[in-house]
């Protein structure tokens, strides 16, 4: 089951809930995910659709992003694109630089942010999708650039840890669990 909730950083106004671990997460998450890419597309008059995978493969927790993206860029999707995979991530040294290739190489495309987050201890494992860009880092206290038209994120840990460091311990299992359940509903 999915569930709605208001974002509390003023962004999209529904963020969708999809707890990773129930078998029908998959489905419910492929079929809203859909939905909102063909809507977005329209709206937006896009031609192209460019998943946007963030993390490092150097922090257990933050490598969610570069999982998927590995995951995605193994299927060869035709009229899809890729950054950020194990081999390439997109981390906090490098986004700027996509966020200047997607603007200038890619203006006809729509840009789909995936990462990991941190969020109410009662949501570690579930999926979030939204409209409205990603701000990538809060969790950690950083400040990058808001990025994508859509988001996906993996709740990894609960809010109440602002230490980089906890990242590091976050159990591969749940990580994924998430980028299973993340990559079967793109």
């Amino acid at each position: 089951m999915n569930r709605r909730g208001r974002s509390r950083f003023g962004g999209s106004p529904e963020i969708y809930y999809y707890n990773s671990a129930r078998r029908d997460a998959v489905g419910e998450l492929a079929g809203q995910l859909s939905g909102l890419i063909q809507e977005e597309m329209t709206r937006r008059h896009k031609k192209k659709l460019v998943f946007l995978c963030i993390g490092t493969d150097r922090s257990t927790g933050d490598s969610l992003g570069p999982l998927i993206g590995y995951k995605l860029k193994q299927e060869r999707r035709r009229g899809t694109l890729v950054f950020g995979t194990l081999d390439r991530p997109v981390h906090a040294m490098n986004l700027e630089h996509y966020v200047q290739v997607l603007k200038n190489g890619y203006p006809d495309a729509l840009v789909v942010a995936v990462d990991a987050s941190v969020g109410d201890e009662n949501y570690v494992g579930y999926v979030t999708l939204g409209r409205g860009a990603l701000k990538p880092g809060l969790g950690v206290c950083k400040e990058l650039h808001a990025v994508g038209d859509l988001f996906i994120t993996g709740i990894v840990a609960g809010c109440s840890h602002y230490d980089p460091m906890m990242l590091q311990s976050i159990r591969l299992a749940l990580v994924m669990q998430l980028a299973d359940c993340i990559s079967a509903g793109i």
